[in-house]
């Protein structure tokens, strides 16, 4: 299969928030504790354009900093270098790991090294979609169609578990990598070609996964899987070095008790992404929690 890289230039998609490096941390984010310096400082990494792990990082931010520690955003383009600072305990937590398919292939690799805090979510998927005004339903149904198509399926960053898993499994189990070429390119120019295609009604196939706020705005359908390529779904989960539960047994102890429905889930994401957006993240967590937290027995208060 060949691969091709998107203009570096693109411009991102407005809804596709992406958020600075530096970000507000300890006692300068609302719910911080004076404490903070005494009982450590706990650092969350995560690729801003991968807006599962961006909302969950700002949670667990708002949570962790309610127990009193400084919590530090430590942004990253790549999920190499996300799971190699996670396993060398320069990155204490990596809050949406997609650990059970997506990224089998990093949590295999770097496992030894980590531990696994538990899933906040456990019906996630990966999905190949296409606008609602084609007429094509299933990925069966792309075998044949490549020139239709120009022989290409875009995809995200490469490295990532939707450009991977769609490399090494998905087009091969539908016999679709001899006819289209995987094209890899960043989350938010994905999404830009993706709306381009949309506004000139222009056939055009992607890799997405839900949960993904995209789902619901755009005008896309999820192409039948119908020969199970993608297997069952699989849990979002937390994940940190080895050590974390012995250094920060009550940071550890919250964290694994975090879940999420559907519901609570997408409106934090459209929450922090779509109506707060970009240098209000922490503001839209606190949203979140006045509209959720009594439903919620994991809720830090203080």
């Amino acid at each position: 299969m060949r691969y091709t890289r998107l203009p570096a230039g693109i411009a991102l998609v407005a809804a596709a928030t992406v958020i600075l490096a530096g970000c507000a941390t300890g006692n300068d984010t609302a719910g911080g504790d004076s404490t903070g310096a005494e009982k450590g400082t706990v650092t969350l990494g995560y690729l801003p354009s991968w807006t599962d792990s961006l909302s969950t990082s700002f949670l667990l931010k708002n949570q962790i900093e309610k127990l009193g520690y400084t919590v530090e955003l430590q942004t990253l383009t790549e999920a190499g270098p996300l799971y190699t600072g996670l396993s060398e305990g320069d990155i204490d937590i990596y809050p949406s790991a997609w650990i059970d398919v997506a990224q089998k292939g990093y949590w295999d690799r770097f496992s030894d090294d980590l531990e696994d805090l538990g899933a906040y979510y456990t019906e996630a998927s990966g999905m190949l979609a296409v606008p609602s005004y084609v007429d094509i339903d299933s990925i069966a149904d792309l075998k044949g169609q490549g020139e239709r198509f120009d022989g290409k399926i875009y995809t995200i960053e490469p490295g990532s578990g939707a450009a991977t898993f769609a490399e090494e499994s998905l087009l091969p189990f539908y016999g679709l990598d001899e006819e289209y070429d995987l094209v890899t390119s960043s989350t938010p120019a994905m999404l830009t070609v993706l709306q381009e295609a949309i506004s000139k009604q222009e056939d055009i196939v992607v890799t997405l996964w839900r949960p993904f706020w995209v789902t619901d705005v755009f005008d896309i359908k999820e192409l039948d899987d119908v020969d199970d390529g993608y297997g069952e779904p699989e849990g979002l989960h937390f994940i940190a070095h080895e050590e974390f539960s012995g250094e920060y047994p009550d940071a550890a102890e919250l964290v694994s008790s975090i879940t999420l429905d559907d519901e609570q889930y997408s409106t934090l994401e459209n929450m922090v992404v779509n109506e707060y957006g970009e240098g209000q993240e922490a503001e839209a967590v606190e949203a979140w929690l006045a509209q959720y937290g009594d439903q919620l027995d994991w809720v830090v208060t203080g």
